[in-house]
């Protein structure tokens, strides 16, 4: 049996734009994202087994251990693309990264699943390849996959490095309210004023010369449902500078608390900083 322990990092949307809708149902977006040091863990293990099989686990019951799962599909695409077979696969979730929340933690496992995988069985798929099959696999797994600070563009699939700045950061997630992407993205789409502020390219711009971009920070998906949760109005009124990761629930501030308004409706965690890893394998 070979076993490996991965670490898969969240992200955060620094800017979140949406140019357009796609014939392919998607939406075209310009996003500045950034991994940061709030982690899922999974342990894998593979054995020789004559009917094979992917069996999942975890500490989280807000996640399916079927097929429904992305690490699940994850691990399927890398055996049908590598052509190897007869292995029994088992995958431990450690869930850390919240449900729901826009903070591409279902894409990072998958994204952590290809990569594990591809250590186990010594590299039989190159990185070119690895960032192939996570794009086919979701809009996230490629800026989890490679991490640190990201403009991914398309429909978030297509990325290209940027110069890292390190902020410390606080999430603020809602309690019993995860929003689907499909959601968001809907409601964007039905608003008839579109907010056009070109707000990426001013980080882009502040990035290269190494100044402070937080006044810049922005998200298109936030504007398209903030009037239909209350829940996403009260962190905005208790964090006032805080700004919505992805396709929500989840809201982040560029700075550490001290001291945090006493809320018990929401999940906050603190401590939390920019990194420049994607997926890493631990052992």
């Amino acid at each position: 049996m070979k076993e490996v322990k991965i670490k898969c990092p969240a992200k955060i949307n620094l800017t979140l734009e949406v140019i357009n809708r796609r014939e392919d149902g998607f939406h075209n977006i310009r996003s500045i994202m950034q991994t940061i040091d709030l982690y899922d863990t999974l342990d894998i293990s593979v054995s020789k087994n004559s009917s094979g099989g992917i069996i999942l686990s975890g500490n989280s019951d807000e996640i399916p251990y079927n097929e429904k799962n992305l690490v699940y599909k994850a691990a399927d695409l890398f055996y049908k693309e590598t052509g190897i077979n007869n292995i029994k696969t088992k995958i431990y979730i450690d869930k850390r990264i919240p449900v729901a929340a826009g903070l591409a933690g279902g894409s990072t496992d998958a994204a952590g699943t290809i990569f594990g995988l591809n250590e186990i069985f010594e590299r039989p798929l190159s990185a070119e390849k690895l960032h192939e099959i996570c794009a086919g696999l979701g809009s996230d797994l490629n800026v989890c996959l490679e991490g640190g600070c990201l403009l991914a563009t398309s429909r978030g699939e297509n990325i290209a490095k940027l110069k890292t700045a390190f902020y410390p950061v606080t999430v603020i997630k809602p309690k019993n309210l995860g929003i689907s992407a499909k959601e968001a993205y809907t409601k964007y789409s039905l608003k008839e004023k579109k907010q056009h502020l070109n707000f990426t390219e001013k980080v882009l711009e502040l990035l290269h010369r190494g100044e402070d971009f937080s006044k810049y920070l922005y998200n298109d998906l936030e504007y398209a449902i903030f009037d239909d949760y209350i829940e996403l109005q009260q962190i905005k009124k208790d964090f006032p500078e805080s700004v919505m990761s992805g396709s929500g629930s989840a809201y982040f501030v560029l700075k550490d608390y001290v001291k945090l308004p006493d809320n018990p409706n929401y999940q906050v965690i603190t401590g939390l900083h920019f990194t420049d890893n994607g997926v890493i394998l631990v052992n």
